[in-house]
């Protein structure tokens, strides 16, 4: 059985009516009402975002913001330990000991885009990241930080990032990183 269908069954399973019309409300600027109207569960949501490609196994961004939004931090939880579970191809990512990211992201705050572009990002991607979460600071470093790294793959190197921060004059985030 596919782990992120179980996921996402399991998150529709565990949501209220009313918490399924509070993210129904919040996916408005992304679905036609007329098409939200119909949605009855938040598999048959699910399905719609998964179709537009605002919700994918790699990419689980949109879905814990719209999970953060109606307070379900149990929710949340599962999907985080789907995504601190899923496997990666051997050298597809870096090792896992070189995913600093929560350091980087609770520590950055608004150079984020500084540090990307020392990191080599195109300037369009971190637009187009803005754009997906305009209102969430620590998700559009974490998106970029995931998109660097599906970029770089195997390339990806915590040394890069210790780098870019210490070329940002970010040292002390360099330093936390390094522990």
């Amino acid at each position: 059985v596919n782990r992120f269908l179980c996921l996402l069954h399991s998150i529709s399973s565990g949501l209220s009516d009313t918490e399924l019309n509070a993210m129904k409300f919040l996916c408005r600027d992304k679905i036609r009402k007329g098409k939200l109207e119909t949605v009855q569960s938040g598999q048959e949501l699910f399905s719609i975002l998964m179709e537009r490609q605002d919700v994918a196994h790699d990419n689980l961004g949109f879905l814990r913001e719209l999970l953060r939004e109606i307070n379900r931090g149990d929710l949340l939880s599962l999907l985080v330990r789907f995504e601190e579970e899923e496997p990666h191809a051997p050298g597809d990512q870096p090792d896992e000991h070189e995913k600093p990211f929560a350091v980087i992201c609770a520590e950055v705050g608004r150079e984020w885009k500084m540090l990307m572009r020392e990191l080599g990002m195109p300037e369009v991607k971190l637009d187009r990241i803005v754009a997906s979460y305009p209102s969430n600071l620590y998700e559009q470093l974490y998106q970029a930080l995931q998109e660097w790294q599906r970029w770089k793959g195997k390339d990806a190197k915590v040394a890069d990032l210790i780098k870019a921060l210490q070329d940002c004059n970010l040292r002390l985030v360099a330093d936390r990183v390094e522990e």
